[in-house]
């Protein structure tokens, strides 16, 4: 967790000032969180803005009812029909904020007081020598035609995907140094000037260190950013010109030479801020790519362990690969709504159905208290529990590729 997080953190509600539910649908209550899982609270799935109320059908298919105690998702029941891909650059009209989507409340003043006098915020000294066994190990990325489906690690949720001839970056950080945090303590795994041409970036929300300003700024400013909802006015500041931002279960479809590449922009269990004034103003998620051959790759970003996983993997059936957090999780009393541990990463895969999980959000940032190594050891430990092939989880060092077989 940042310093910026921690300031940001700081201006929430206190632990008895929490933050109201939305109005559920249909007189449906909102959840408490359970061990092992976000809360199943106040989310609201794939409601528009200003839109139609839970239950009802749209143009773009039926609305789903909010995801609570009493009226969970139900993982049996038919899927409704995927979104029609939205125009590109799309000018939209969003709510002031996303607050109502949520499911657990934001921490307050006395968690954070709580978390200082822990010590929590940093590993322990005595394991800061794990930092030299941490996996590095940059290589060439794989020749990528148009039939080829390869992902390589450069560090954190900086992920180089190519994808029916595109290449297209996930919330890439190529900064030795975020704001409110200690430097790397792994390099990038890709130098920038190494990068082929880069034909679209998404993100998958405005945390300082999946929103690196810095790093964008060296992207040509017609490049295709794909971002959530209420992030476009940040982008258009900045000069971006190809700038989309999408609801949940929204999708857009790039040409690519292997054909149209698919991005949906799926829920998540985290949440939003950037400044001292804009808590959840914009929208938080992760990304569904389909591959124009049907393969899917499903990049988590930054989120806890929730319902989300089950109903993706519902919409979405027959996902390749999940791009999954692994770090960043300790202490679990405060960090267990917005970021998985290892053991729930592999659930979440689960829940996805993926066939193959690979590792982020570890190795590169030291942002809370676990020791460096721990993410790595525990993943490989729950995975193997599962019985699940080994060569399923794509424990990658940083700078790593792999290419995903075709099916």
């Amino acid at each position: 967790m940042t310093e910026q997080t921690e300031r940001s953190l700081a201006e929430q509600p206190s632990d008895t000032e929490r933050l109201p539910p939305a109005a559920p649908a249909d007189g449906g209550g909102t959840g408490g969180g359970g061990a092992g899982g976000a809360a199943r609270g106040a989310a609201g799935g794939a409601a528009r803005p200003a839109g139609p109320a839970t239950g009802q059908t749209t143009a773009d298919g039926p609305v789903p009812r909010h995801a609570t105690a009493d009226a969970p998702v139900l993982p049996h029941a038919t899927p409704p029909p995927l979104a029609p891909p939205r125009p590109l650059g799309e000018p939209r009209t969003w709510p002031r904020d996303f607050t109502d989507r949520l499911t657990a409340p934001l921490p307050g003043v006395r968690a954070l007081a709580r978390i200082a006098r822990e010590g929590k915020l940093r590993p322990p000294p005595e394991t800061l020598p794990e930092i030299q066994q941490l996996p590095f190990a940059p290589g060439p990325m794989p020749a990528a035609g148009p039939t080829t489906l390869a992902l390589t690690w450069a560090g954190h949720a900086s992920w180089i995907i190519r994808v029916g001839g595109l290449t297209v970056l996930t919330d890439p950080v190529w900064s030795r140094k975020i704001l409110g945090t200690p430097a790397r303590v792994t390099p990038v795994g890709v130098r920038w000037e190494d990068l082929p041409p880069v034909d679209a970036v998404v993100i998958s929300h405005n945390h300082y260190d999946h929103l690196d300003a810095p790093t964008l700024k060296r992207l040509p400013r017609d490049t295709p950013l794909l971002l959530p909802a209420g992030l476009a006015p940040w982008a258009r500041r900045r000069g971006f010109t190809q700038v989309t931002d999408l609801d949940w279960w929204e999708a857009v479809e790039l040409p690519a030479p292997g054909g149209p590449v698919r991005f949906d922009f799926v829920p998540a269990h985290h949440w939003s801020k950037r400044t001292l004034t804009d808590t959840c103003r914009s929208l938080w998620g992760g990304w569904l790519l389909t591959a124009p051959d049907g393969r899917r790759i499903h990049f988590a970003g930054d989120t806890g362990y929730g319902h989300w996983f089950e109903e993706i993997g519902r919409r979405y059936p027959g996902i390749d690969l999940a791009l999954l957090p692994i770090g960043a999780y300790d202490p679990r009393w405060m960090l267990r709504p917005v970021h998985t541990d290892p053991e729930e990463a592999v659930r979440a895969c689960q829940d996805l159905g993926a066939r193959a999980l690979a590792p982020m959000h570890w190795s590169t940032f030291l942002l809370s208290g676990e020791p460096p190594l721990e993410p790595l050891h525990r993943v490989r430990a729950a995975w193997a529990a599962t019985g699940r092939p080994r060569e399923d989880l794509w424990d990658l060092p940083v700078g790593a590729s792999r290419v995903l077989a075709a099916r």
